[in-house]
């Protein structure tokens, strides 16, 4: 009996691990992944430094709790000392999530999130709790926020508020004139 359960215990770990919520962190700030290629290799990138690129999109995420911003840190997914950059991946603190890649295909939010550690589900981001609402370029996001395609000049706000709060989307980000 004890076997089967232990057998039942790890199967259910795999497939939690397997759904994008390894880690539930707690509260942010939630650092960037120190071991890049393992991160990488998790959300399914690749190093692509130095490679020439097919396809070059910059989307801006936003992710607020009650009201107060979260810093999506820099560089998650890139280290120039280690000549390492992810096909998604940060430079800064700005929100704005960079796709780099040697060819043209699909790149999702849910693959960043892996990327950061950071788990995001249809009702959650990390280990924020309340309401999770979604908007893509302005517009209500009702699916699971983990397969928003990652666009070049759109806008992802994950907006956490209070059970029952009535949330409130974001002004717009003005992009700086080099991403034009």
């Amino acid at each position: 009996m004890r076997r089967a359960m232990r057998a039942a215990a790890v199967g259910l770990a795999v497939v939690v691990l397997a759904s994008g919520c390894a880690t539930p962190p707690g509260p942010p700030p939630w650092p960037r992944p120190t071991d890049l290629a393992a991160r990488a290799e998790a959300a399914g990138l690749h190093d692509v430094w130095g490679q020439r690129l097919a396809e070059h999109i910059h989307t801006h995420l936003t992710i607020t709790d009650g009201g107060e911003p979260v810093v999506v840190p820099g560089n998650i997914g890139h280290s120039a000392k280690q000549r390492f950059a992810a096909e998604i991946h940060t430079h800064d603190t700005s929100g704005i999530v960079h796709v780099e890649s040697p060819e043209r295909r699909t790149f999702t939010l849910g693959q960043f999130f892996d990327e950061w550690d950071v788990s995001l589900g249809p009702a959650h981001v990390g280990g924020l709790h309340g309401d999770l609402t979604v908007w893509v370029d302005g517009r209500r996001y009702y699916a699971n926020p983990r397969s928003i395609e990652l666009r070049d000049l759109e806008q992802v706000d994950l907006v956490v508020t209070t059970i029952g709060e009535v949330p409130h989307r974001p002004p717009a980000f003005d992009w700086p004139p080099q991403y034009h």
